[in-house]
């Protein structure tokens, strides 16, 4: 079964510090992560495909395992498959230019957090679905589009196209996920954001998205 997704200053120096601790501890748990589940030599179908198979087995024990159980399980194989940091840094848009390093790092690490507990709740029993991958894409810029469908016993199969991008150390990570296969979640995404941005500025978006990821791990 799964949870349809809900439509929905100047800074200290040792704010900062705090900060890039924080930001640091953030990539090497997703660098060790990566090791361990995909490794950089994966290519962009090996990389999607270990994700949905961490994924199905978390759905198969997903009411024993409980929300905060499956965000356990989940957290290494995100950070492995997915650039988190770089897709904060597409859903914010623009506004990530105007941040500071410290702010970066906050919304970045709360992004992360609430990237993984959605897919925690999102996906919390199994009624027989499975994973078809369909082929990968080249695109201008070399990335590349994973094209799947997660095929469900109860309804029609739902496309989930995977956007993925080479980093410098040649590992491929996925940067986006395209609903229903054409609709881009980060682009659906920034307009909320942009607006709690101009609301209350970096602070109040990672403020809010900790309390998103509290709120979904609550079940």
């Amino acid at each position: 079964m799964i949870r349809p997704d809900p439509r929905r200053r100047p800074v200290l120096l040792g704010a900062a510090a705090a900060a890039a601790c924080a930001a640091a501890r953030f990539r090497r748990a997703a660098a060790q992560a990566g090791g361990a589940a995909a490794g950089p030599a994966a290519d962009p179908v090996a990389v999607v495909e270990r994700f949905h198979a961490v994924l199905l087995d978390v759905m198969r024990h997903a009411r024993q395992l409980g929300p905060r159980g499956r965000e356990r399980r989940l957290r290494p194989a995100m950070e492995a498959a997915f650039d988190l940091p770089a897709m904060a840094r597409i859903a914010v848009g623009p506004a990530w230019t105007r941040m500071t390093p410290a702010q970066q790092a906050a919304v970045a690490e709360a992004f992360a957090d609430w990237s993984v507990a959605t897919y925690a709740a999102r996906f919390d029993g199994y009624s027989g679905e499975t994973f078809t991958t369909h082929g990968v894409t080249e695109l201008r810029g070399g990335d590349r589009l994973v094209r799947t469908t997660l095929n469900r016993s109860d309804g029609e199969p739902v496309q989930l196209n995977y956007l993925l991008r080479q980093g410098a150390d040649g590992a491929w990570k996925i940067v986006d996920v395209y609903l229903t296969g054409t609709i881009s979640e980060l682009a659906s995404r920034r307009a909320e954001f942009a607006t709690i941005l101009r609301e209350g500025g970096p602070e109040r978006l990672a403020a809010e998205l900790r309390r998103r990821s509290e709120a979904l791990l609550r079940g």
